[in-house]
């Protein structure tokens, strides 16, 4: 039996929300920024008529007032667009306990076994956009096929508060005559090598043979042609379902250019402190540390190193990632730096040792336990360390409570 597949994309979410709270901002050139202040100036979501004016999500700020004088930017209120969130699913799972996040604003949902109760795909899709109109005050998008990258790119298609359908039939004159770039997962350095073998639209890839594309793109380039032609399998998730973690990381834009080994230092215990946390938090330990660095001329690299054994401790996540910094370090400004902890183990699989350093670092993972209770209770700053005291505007960075945590993507 033929799956029927929806992908429900909620319209200009952040800048639509926003114009709930404040009726002043609708039928008006809006956007919803980052903090110009701390360097996150850039356009996260615009109302349709800012969009008619060409500002793009991604815009610098600056850019966007420039291609729309007068917009109006508001900062973003994370905990209402994960409320709303949460409320759309809870309408897309009175028809089915399979639906599937593909972040905040966008969910796949399986109807095949729902169609005797409520319908075909599109009048699913249609009673979901009615309520989800008429219920929260938002508007999506809806896509109905019968795999769920050909529902994404119906859901792309469609007009605001809209379906579109993409049938086994119809997919050929659909989907093949759109840019190769519209595909899911084709981005920049992809479209660019595609198009420097004059593959232009998703029907190029189509036409290709498989293993041309695998020399060109390695084995992602396979899943494209499978995607192009309709091939794609996938399942869409159970809506209890939790992925397995597979890295904790933070990265943040900093107030000021990074120009000394000291600034680099304290940010990078400011995003260890964060990470170690959160390791613990979700009782996990790590036996790599990878660090991201962007320069800025936008420049950027990753790099990782293994540590000599697992472990949960601020210390020992800093110091990896200071030591990969001087390895790999040009001596240019740093705007951005990112610490991420990969090959996570399970705390309770962690092997009982008594070698002097792992016994240090037990010594300094119930230490630094004790510390998460304290700033728990009496706030994130309540306990510094001394180093952090040296550049209070780089310590006052928060990359745990800034840091949103999104559902995971269609690929993990």
């Amino acid at each position: 039996m033929s799956r029927v597949i929806l992908h429900a994309d909620c319209n200009s979410f952040y800048a639509t929300v926003e114009q709930l709270y404040q009726p002043k901002l609708r039928n008006t050139a809006m956007a919803v920024g980052g903090s110009e202040e701390s360097r996150h100036g850039i356009i996260l979501a615009k109302s349709d008529e800012a969009k008619k004016r060409g500002v793009k999500t991604g815009d610098p700020l600056w850019l966007a007032r420039q291609k729309c004088p007068g917009i109006v930017i508001v900062p973003p209120n994370y905990e209402r667009y994960l409320l709303f969130s949460k409320l759309a699913r809870e309408i897309y799972s009175e028809f089915t306990d399979s639906v599937e996040s593909f972040g905040l604003d966008e969910n796949w949902c399986d109807v095949t076994g729902s169609k005797r109760l409520f319908g075909d795909g599109q009048a699913i899709a249609n009673t979901i956009r009615k309520r989800i109109k008429r219920e929260l005050g938002i508007t999506v998008s809806v896509g109905v096929s019968y795999n769920k990258i050909f529902a994404k790119l119906g859901s792309d298609m469609a007009a605001r508060d809209s379906v579109a359908v993409i049938t086994r039939d119809n997919f050929r004159e659909t989907v093949w005559t759109l840019p190769a770039g519209d595909l899911l997962y084709v981005g920049p350095a992809t479209k660019a090598k595609l198009q420097n073998k004059c593959i232009y639209t998703i029907g190029d890839i189509a036409r290709q043979k498989p293993e041309y594309l695998r020399k060109l793109l390695g084995v992602w380039g396979v899943t494209l042609w499978r995607f192009a032609n309709g091939f794609d399998d996938t399942p869409v998730a159970n809506i209890d379902y939790e992925s397995q973690v597979k890295s904790i990381g933070n990265s943040t834009t900093t107030p000021k250019d990074l120009v000394t080994d000291q600034d680099v230092r304290i940010t990078l215990y400011v995003l260890a402190e964060s990470v170690a946390s959160r390791l613990r938090e979700n009782g996990f330990r790590c036996d790599t540390v990878q660090i991201y660095i962007r320069y800025s001329d936008l420049f950027s690299f990753e790099r990782q190193g293994k540590l000599a054994f697992s472990s949960c401790t601020s210390d020992m996540i800093a110091d990896k990632a200071y030591e990969l910094y001087k390895k790999n370090t040009e001596h240019r400004p740093i705007r951005s730096l990112g610490v991420r902890a990969c090959n996570l183990i399970p705390e309770d699989f962690t092997q009982f040792s008594l070698l002097p350093e792992i016994m240090r670092n037990e010594k300094r993972q119930t230490l630094e336990s004790s510390i998460d209770i304290l700033r728990y209770r009496f706030g994130g700053k309540s306990i510094q360390r001394a180093v952090m005291l040296a550049d209070k505007d780089l310590s006052r960075v928060d990359p745990k409570n800034d840091h949103v945590i999104h559902p995971v993507s269609f690929a993990m």
